[in-house]
């Protein structure tokens, strides 16, 4: 007697192998046969006739973890397919940290990681993990952030990690990679892992590498005097070298900017491949992404934490340094904001920071410093998308272009907060799926899930995941090939897709006939 049986689907495995007509039958939370089941007796049966069967989808980089403690039920990361998030990205989450620090980093990412319960214990990964298993929608497995070791350590100051203080981040590390953790994560563009110097993330990802883990890097933007080569994927790539460690780069892809230019990307990551550099990337396809404008502003106002700042934002000499800074910085593209998320002025989310510095009379930085200030720093931006549908065309194809690369997988990048979010929140995996699958000659349809099934499952070695087979857990999606589409676009995000019918999460069924169950089924893993 099977629990589930899925029956006369396409049965796609996640490996790449060309999907076969057959059975599934799921007993509690795992797989326990793929073969005609047509005799065999279940206490319910699931139709995918003319339907494709396919494993649970793995997201590589959200950053869900916030809002999952608030609203564990998910919908705009389930209703995509997704079954398993992994969190803790670009050095950025809530533990391992003390409750004063805990406190303090959940104010300072607060446009971006949303507003956790703060009676929570997140003091080790162990607790933090307590906090999702069974009790959330999705699987969901973390990353040690370099940030929060080194608040803990050092608090939110630029001081150098070296020495004592060294051992036990490396120590802290450690214990959190025996304790769950799937890797190690840096974003040096946010603070205050901003602070640190390659040599430092060196060190660091030597500890990764000793307990056989992955390190999965952030490109550094900005603060080139402490970085190798000032930064980016040449750093991450000398890290990787020096250290050992198998690396993983955040959303490596073409924009506005670099257009039509996979090769030259590509170019750095396949040479250090050829000197045994074990390298891995991940995509969202979408020209422009996300974030919280509070890492715009200079090293120097940022020390001391969200407290330090908001006083400094009220004083008219900190505030002549940062607008100094905006005015003359590169890669903050003020003109190119639109409010995703405000803490409290709901009725401008949505809108661009140059209208709303019009209606002010004030130029877009002195706008930006106020509503900072009035926001206690808790706002969350979208980056508008070019106009130009030719560079659209070409980006999009530069996405499947680098997913046909066997060393890709896909990401969501998901930042759920406010009403305005960007639209890979809803749509990030059904646009791969269907939209840039049926106008691309890049991938076929089992390409396609094996970049979101089978080959994270296997970088962040998540136990028996990613694949369709006997003994697997049965997180499982079911979906039309033909008409899976995203419908999320930057002028109206909160679309969710059309065409996955059935979302499986451990064995019980999350998302029936294209609508959430309320079942919360997720675990902590590996």
């Amino acid at each position: 007697m099977f629990d589930i049986i899925i029956s006369g689907g396409e049965v796609i495995d996640g490996t790449g192998s060309p999907a076969i007509q057959t059975d599934l039958g799921i007993v509690g939370e795992t797989i326990e046969a793929i073969e005609d089941l047509s005799q065999a007796q279940s206490r319910q049966i699931i139709d995918a006739q003319g339907l494709s069967v396919a494993p649970g989808f793995i997201d590589t980089h959200t950053h869900s973890e916030g809002i999952l403690l608030i609203d564990p039920q998910h919908a705009n990361g389930l209703l995509q397919g997704i079954t398993t998030e992994i969190v803790g990205l670009d050095g950025m989450s809530f533990a391992p940290l003390s409750k004063e620090n805990y406190h303090m980093y959940a104010s300072y990412l607060g446009g971006l990681l949303g507003n956790p319960p703060l009676e929570l214990d997140m003091s080790s990964i162990t607790a933090f993990r307590s906090h999702y298993h069974r009790r959330v929608a999705v699987n969901l497995a973390y990353l040690v952030p370099h940030g929060a070791i080194r608040l803990e350590i050092l608090g939110f100051n630029d001081l150098p990690l070296v020495g004592e203080s060294l051992k036990t981040a490396q120590k802290m590390l450690r214990e959190g990679l025996d304790q769950g953790a799937v890797g190690f994560s840096t974003g040096a563009i946010y603070y205050p892992g901003h602070w640190a110097t390659t040599d430092e993330l060196i060190k660091m990802c030597q500890t990764v590498n000793e307990a056989g883990s992955i390190y999965v890097n952030e490109p550094r933007v900005g603060n080139p005097r402490r970085a190798f080569k000032q930064g980016g994927v040449l750093e991450g790539l000398e890290i990787a070298k020096r250290s050992g460690v198998s690396i993983h780069f955040a959303h490596l892809k073409t924009g506005i900017e670099t257009a039509g230019k996979t090769e030259e990307l590509m170019s750095p990551v396949d040479r250090a491949k050829m000197q045994g550099v074990d390298c891995s990337m991940d995509i969202y396809p979408y020209p422009t992404g996300s974030s919280t404008p509070v890492s715009f502003l200079p090293s120097t106002i940022q020390e001391g934490g969200p407290h330090a700042i908001i006083d400094r934002l009220r004083k008219p000499n900190h505030q002549k340094t940062i607008l100094k800074f905006l005015k003359t910085q590169s890669f903050a593209k003020l003109d190119q904001i639109i409010f995703s998320y405000l803490s409290k002025r709901k009725d401008l989310e949505g809108k661009r920071l140059t209208a709303i510095s019009k209606k002010r009379e004030k130029c877009p930085e002195q706008t930006l410093c106020d509503l900072l200030l009035e926001e206690e720093l808790k706002i969350g931006y979208v980056n508008a998308p070019p106009q130009n549908q030719v560079l659209l065309d070409c980006i999009n194809q530069d996405c499947m272009k680098l997913l046909a690369r066997p060393d890709y997988m896909v990401c969501s990048d998901i930042t759920p907060m406010g009403r305005w979010q960007h639209p890979r929140c809803y749509g990030a995996f059904p646009r791969f799926l269907g939209r840039l699958r049926r106008n691309s000659k890049f991938l076929s349809l089992e390409e396609v899930v094996n970049r979101m099934t089978d080959n994270p499952a296997r970088r962040f070695k998540l136990t028996k995941r990613g694949r369709l087979a006997k003994g697997y857990f049965a997180d499982i999606v079911v979906f039309d090939p033909d008409r899976v589409i995203d419908q999320s676009t930057y002028e109206n995000p909160r679309q969710f897709p059309q065409g996955i019918t059935y979302v499986l999460v451990n064995g019980q069924v999350a998302v029936k006939q294209g609508n959430c169950t309320g079942v919360l089924a997720g675990q902590a893993v590996p």
